[in-house]
């Protein structure tokens, strides 16, 4: 896809990079955040509600079941309605739920709240890769998805620490510390939610903030974009549902979930065990560590990869090193170590995010792009569900407390061998272009 160089188009790309991906970074800050906190909370809430390691795993890996389900539904909606209103309504909801999160008392409730948030979040990545597609062009799409994967590592590099000083924060208003944590990072999920609906723009033509000639160009690039897309993708929401591309880019984010996960799950307890043995204000600024090489790293790959093209090895690369750090943090006593373990396994499972959607991106557009980005990322998210138990099941089995960590390795080995051996650039198969409101490019 090429484009003529414009003036008015690298200005308005600019500008739309300037007022967007800020605040694009801080709701996908306060998403993870919501999603992960789970796993500082892990042995204060075991502690005050009675849960057992099994329930916990079942129970944060839930979650993706109702985010799965809900997900390519959710992101059509979106389609139907705009980003600014149908990401103003997730955010409000999962921040909501969250917060009730503090609420929990048995098994039984924190299985029913961590499936609803899984639900009220579903569609939230997916609406987010689908909005970077309608406002930012192929030709800086690689540069300005790895910059808002930033808000990846930002979010455990900040909410590791905050966490921790909540966990360390006393009894405020009689609540346990684990509660005052998901309430206050829940709520604050759904103040940012009220203010997308007055801050966002859903897409280049009714953003007041560009001028008419770099409105004009933006839309212009974007719309010639879509339309060479569904000459050779799939044209419809539903043929992109059964295309063999898509498909296979949901196995492949599956292994990368598995390794993702597994990690964000498990290093606090696993530095917490390495050192005092208490997840506080200590683990959450060791934790914090891999995270500040992670956004180090993503801003070095990327870049060099957008320089130099071959997108798909450097993925592969970047997750054979994530399954490389996530065994090594294993095969440690050290704490030095085991943090440098975890800088390696971070650096590769954040790197590879934004060099895999690239791939499916390329080819996807319209409404094909809406339900093939959710079902690849539906897909690949249930491998959040699979990580935790997959990991309890190799420790029960073996009886080795590192027979987990190296299960998770051996899976993104796998998804990087799947990256190597498939070519997400080949020629597409013709298309049939119906028209209608799941086949094109909806009027602005």
């Amino acid at each position: 896809m090429t484009m003529t160089a414009s003036p008015a188009l690298d200005s308005a790309i600019a500008k739309a990079r300037t007022r967007l991906l800020p605040f694009l970074i801080l709701m996908y800050v306060l998403a993870f955040i919501d999603r992960a906190n789970v796993g500082f909370a892990k042995n204060v809430l075991q502690a005050d509600t009675g849960l057992s390691d099994a329930a916990f795993a079942f129970g944060a890996g839930i979650f993706f079941v109702g985010y799965a389900l809900f997900e390519v539904p959710s992101n059509l909606l979106m389609y139907r309605f705009g980003a600014r209103v149908w990401m103003s309504r997730i955010m409000v909801t999962w921040g909501i739920v969250s917060a009730c999160t503090a609420f929990v008392d048995s098994a039984t409730s924190f299985y029913v709240l961590r499936t609803l948030l899984g639900i009220a979040e579903a569609g939230f990545f997916p609406g987010i890769i689908l909005f970077l597609s309608n406002w930012f062009p192929a030709k800086t799409r690689s540069q300005t998805m790895g910059m808002f994967y930033f808000g990846f590592p930002l979010a455990l590099l900040l909410g590791s620490p905050i966490s921790g000083l909540l966990l360390d924060a006393g009894n405020p208003f009689g609540m346990h510390p684990w509660q005052w944590l998901f309430v206050v990072e829940g709520l604050a999920a759904s103040v940012v939610g009220v203010v997308a609906y007055f801050y966002l723009t859903d897409r280049p033509v009714q953003a007041r903030w560009l001028d008419a000639e770099q409105r004009d160009a933006l839309d212009h690039a974007l719309r010639q974009e879509d339309r060479q897309k569904l000459a050779h993708g799939p044209a419809s929401v539903l043929a992109a549902l059964r295309d063999s591309r898509v498909l296979f880019c949901g196995l492949i984010y599956f292994a990368v979930q598995m390794s993702v996960y597994g990690v964000v799950f498990y290093l606090p307890t696993r530095i917490a065990g390495l050192t005092s043995g208490h997840v506080g204000v200590e683990v959450g600024l060791l934790s914090a560590i891999p995270w500040i090489a992670a956004i180090v790293g993503t801003f070095c790959v990327t870049r060099y990869a957008d320089r130099h093209g071959h997108h798909r090895i450097w993925a592969a690369a970047m997750l054979a090193l994530a399954a490389f750090g996530i065994a090594a943090s294993a095969m440690t006593s050290s704490v030095a170590l085991a943090i440098a373990a975890f800088c390696l396994a971070a650096i590769g499972f954040v790197c590879v995010q934004p060099l895999f959607w690239t791939l499916p991106t390329g080819y996807l557009g319209g409404a094909a792009a809406a339900g093939g980005i959710a079902l690849i990322n539906s897909i690949g998210n249930l491998g959040g569900f699979v990580a935790p138990n997959l990991k309890g099941l190799a420790e029960r089995v073996t009886g080795s407390s590192q027979a987990g960590m190296f299960s998770l390795a051996v899976v993104g080995l796998i998804g990087a061998l799947l990256l190597l051996s498939f070519r997400f650039t080949r020629a597409a198969h013709s298309v049939s272009h119906r028209k209608g409101p799941l086949g094109e490019r909806t009027g602005h």
